[in-house]
């Protein structure tokens, strides 16, 4: 069947955008005072405003181990997302982290274009939107991906501009997923080392996202509804924030505001799989950046590291019962990265897809 004229334009359109290796920074650089179409979110005039009168959870890691295990199993049931404060990571060295983000997004476009491809993988890419080919409209976004494990990339394929800051941010990020790995897992009632036995510590990607002024933020977004096809999730936001949350009470969209020093931490699909719906990964979005300074954020997504086909994944078994019984089937990752990278980012439903029908 032949495209009709508007797919055509939009896919020459999208593409010509890809091909100037810029992303949005290149045309935010330019002068735009509009935004192209190919970013113009349809019915964005009716998404749910946020609430002001929620605001997800916090947990402080200087309190009791039970007690904040109680508070982490409180969150992961209702909400999918907490804001973790005293975890011994030094204010100075998020800040840091942030800005080294800031600084390569900042490079000059001749210099950010080198690091610039499409390709899924290993190692180091710069990119605009993912799914900028799959999604019904582009967000208004660019990142810096850097895949730290289970391989490693060369440290010099990582651009100096960030290098240093970005590794260290590695080993920090990791050390506080294990603690707040072993207390979900206390939460749930398993060995506290039952999702590290997973390799779930191994698989690393940072995604350090840069989202520019936008001179129309009423009508796209910094990234559209979501939610993270991942075990878990650990955010650093700059002072400016963005991120909503999707409250699983009545559908309310939350402002998570930022508190400085804070980790942002959320429960991604694979989790929710293995829990056996008990922890819950809830939709999420960005808002279009409205202020007259970037905005930036750092993710580092943790998935199981071994990629073999034959280990499988599902519920876990401790959590199945008679009363509770498998909620989903089982898969190996290649199954789930397929799914992941065949669909938009806002169509993406890992959890329906593996559901016992």
């Amino acid at each position: 069947m032949a495209m009709s004229s508007a797919m055509t334009d939009r896919v020459t359109a999208l593409k010509e955008f890809d091909d100037t290796k810029t992303g949005v920074k290149g045309l935010v650089d330019s002068g735009i005072t509009s935004i192209p179409v190919i970013f113009h979110h349809p019915n964005i005039s009716l998404s749910i405003p946020s609430t002001t009168y929620l605001s997800i959870p916090t947990v402080d890691l200087s309190l009791s181990r039970p007690i904040a295990v109680d508070l982490i199993r409180s969150a992961c049931r209702n909400w999918g997302f907490f804001q973790l404060i005293n975890h011994d990571i030094p204010l100075s060295t998020i800040e840091n982290t942030i800005s080294a983000v800031r600084s390569f997004h900042e490079l000059p476009a001749t210099i950010r274009s080198q690091h610039y491809r499409r390709t899924p993988g290993a190692g180091v890419s710069y990119f605009s939107n993912l799914d900028l080919f799959l999604s019904e409209a582009a967000s208004w976004k660019d990142t810096l991906k850097i895949t730290f494990g289970p391989v490693p990339p060369e440290v010099d394929q990582i651009p100096e501009v960030c290098r240093s800051e970005l590794v260290a941010w590695d080993e920090q990020v990791k050390e506080v997923a294990k603690q707040v790995m072993g207390m979900m897992c206390e939460g749930l009632g398993v060995k506290p080392a039952r999702l590290e036995d997973l390799t779930c510590l191994e698989g690393r990607g940072l995604a350090g996202q840069y989202y520019p002024p936008c001179p129309e933020p009423d009508r796209t977004f910094g990234s559209a509804e979501h939610t993270d096809a991942v075990v878990l999730t650990v955010l650093i936001q700059d002072k400016i924030g963005g991120l909503q949350v999707k409250s699983l009470r009545d559908e309310s969209w939350i402002d998570v505001k930022p508190i400085p020093g804070a980790l942002v931490v959320n429960v991604g699909d694979f989790l929710q799989i293995i829990s056996n719906d008990e922890f819950k990964s809830v939709q999420h979005r960005v808002i279009a950046n409205s202020t007259n300074e970037p905005r930036v954020s750092v993710a580092v997504f943790f998935n199981p590291g071994s990629k073999e086909d034959m280990n499988l994944y599902g519920p876990l078994y401790e959590l199945i019962s008679n009363e509770k019984p498998a909620c989903y089937r089982n898969f190996n990752m290649s199954e789930l990265v397929n799914i992941f990278l065949a669909k938009a980012v806002g169509c993406k439903s890992i959890t329906e897809h593996f559901k016992h029908k």
